[in-house]
């Protein structure tokens, strides 16, 4: 055995069972939080009507989980370490889980936003942990496959949270897209404390990392939290405040903007810094985490905008819109068993750049979008689209742990997720901000085009008023119903054509990460210790 694997083994939470069994119970309580995160998006109309509440309103209830869950993310690694990884895992998971019966028993939004940010700040450590976990219980031979355990948690979960969400919400309450995340978390509870171990030399670790007193570096604490505290907010209501002519958000930009600018230096020069920004400034690392943060973004916003296009495009329910993407999430299922195989046969630069090469023309198939485009079209358009994310995820996240020390897993997870949660904050916000802005362009160039003077404006306007006539209406109704249809026919081409827009941006930001996975080395990352 080598010495990476010896690393690994003594570092297992699986003591003396099967790792795999170790891998599946760890991914059920962080499949249960992403598909959360998704599932809660679809339902906010429901929220919004069911507590009374205006949709600007309603928003908090995600606002206010992205910022906890941002909070959480990046200290996760320290906290881990100081209180423990098992018990930290389980701290929270079952804070997700109390918070979520709290967020379903909700009778306001007041009450639901605050059960909110409990339960973003208990579903922030699961993925990093379970990460963690599977770095130091698996050698890294095997870690390609055992992240693809993973993969499923973090990247098929979203794709069925949409189809999920629009069943219970179309059928049920929304207050059960969060009543069902009860059972699977105590049964996680269960058998987490059943199966895994906490291996004795993290108990040695810790115990010397507080033989001095605890250590908490307060300073880069407070940093963290307002440098990704503040950033969440600005992404996320960003566009709904008219971004830097609200002084809201400009205040939110300048405080995570300078608190940024005093946490690399902090960290950098504490002996004992809550954040290992060094691991950033590693030339492998460093890479993995930059076309993590593309990956998130793509992922994200095309899981984001393509319910919303299905349902206030073409009349869909959030229950089809959902089915629409499902087929995608399948054929990523399917691939990833390949994709783990390949990681260990191909360098993973090789496998990132087919990847994002792949995602990349079908992004760039989405901009053939028309107004006719029926379900099959955008369904074997997200399988497209998936057929490049499993020779994306499982090489980045095995590269991202190849020369890191194994007592850095921990960190690295944190970080890598940081990463993939930032960049999808980031696709979300920029993909909304281009869909209202660009509707606007294009909804003024078209009106352009239909003054009075222009004969196909005229031939079109004298067609719909003969519609109406023969539908039955009188003369003067008939031509009001005619200018009304141009309307909104005018409007309906003017979004369509901001999604495609936006669309033609995600193609061009996978693009230009196809030469950034030039910057990982050529060996296996999963021969690497």
């Amino acid at each position: 055995m080598s010495a990476a694997a010896e690393a690994a083994g003594s570092r297992s939470a699986a003591g003396g069972r099967n790792p795999w069994l170790i891998a599946g119970v760890v991914s059920i309580a962080t499949f249960m939080e992403v598909l959360d995160t998704s599932i809660a998006n679809v339902a906010l109309r429901h929220i919004a009507g069911g507590l009374a509440a205006g949709q600007d309103e309603s928003t908090w209830v995600i606002t206010s989980y992205l910022v906890a869950n941002a909070v959480v993310l990046p200290i996760s690694g320290w906290l881990s370490g100081v209180v423990g990884r098992k018990r930290f895992y389980m701290i929270c998971v079952a804070l997700f889980s109390v918070s979520s019966l709290l967020c379903g028993l909700s009778s306001s939004l007041e009450m639901l936003i605050v059960c909110r940010v409990l339960q973003g700040l208990g579903g922030g450590g699961l993925a990093p942990s379970e990460q963690s976990i599977l770095a130091d219980s698996f050698p890294p031979e095997k870690r390609a496959q055992a992240f693809g355990i993973y993969a499923i948690a973090v990247i098929v979960a979203p794709t069925f949270g949409p189809t999920i969400g629009g069943w219970i919400t179309d059928n049920y309450s929304w207050h059960w897209i969060f009543l069902i995340n009860v059972p699977m978390g105590i049964a996680s509870l269960i058998l987490v404390q059943w199966l895994l171990v906490e291996p004795d030399i993290l108990k040695q670790e810790r115990r010397k990392a507080l033989a001095g007193g605890l250590k908490v570096d307060w300073i880069g604490l407070l940093l963290v939290a307002l440098w990704l505290g503040c950033l969440e907010v600005m992404l996320d209501k960003g566009q709904r405040e008219d971004w830097f002519d609200s002084a809201f958000i400009t205040a939110f930009a300048v405080i995570s903007f300078v608190s940024l600018v005093l946490l690399v230096p902090w960290e950098l020069s504490c002996k004992d810094p809550i954040v290992d920004i060094r691991l950033v400034l590693r030339r492998q690392f460093g890479a993995t985490c930059l076309v993590m943060l593309a990956v998130g973004a793509i992922l994200y916003s095309s899981t984001q905008i393509l319910p919303q296009l299905l349902q206030e495009q073409y009349g869909y329910t959030a229950t089809w819109a959902g089915l629409a993407l499902m087929p995608g999430g399948l054929m990523m299922f399917v691939l990833m068993p390949i994709s783990s195989r390949l990681t260990n046969l191909v360098p993973p630069k090789y496998l990132i750049m087919a990847g994002m090469t792949v995602v990349a023309l079908a992004m760039w198939h989405f901009t053939t979008l028309s107004p006719d485009a029926d379900f099959s079209y955008f369904a074997w358009s997200r399988v497209f689209q998936m057929i490049g994310l499993p020779f994306l995820f499982l090489p980045i996240t095995t590269a991202s742990y190849a020369d890191l020390p194994p007592d850095k897993t921990g960190q690295a997870a944190a970080l890598i997720n940081v990463a993939r949660n930032l960049g999808g904050s980031i696709g979300v916000s920029l993909s909304t901000t281009l869909l209202a802005r660009n509707a606007q362009v294009h909804q003024s160039y078209l009106a352009g085009h239909a003054s009075p003077s222009a004969l196909p404006y005229q031939l079109g306007l004298d067609q719909a008023t003969a519609h109406f006539l023969a539908q039955g209406a009188s003369q003067a109704t008939a031509q009001q119903q005619a200018f009304d249809w141009i309307g909104q026919l005018v409007q309906d081409q003017a979004t369509l054509l901001s999604y495609i827009d936006v669309f033609q941006a995600l193609a061009i930001v996978a693009l230009l990460m196809v030469p950034v996975a030039l910057l990982l080395r050529r060996g296996q990352s999963g021969a690497a210790g």
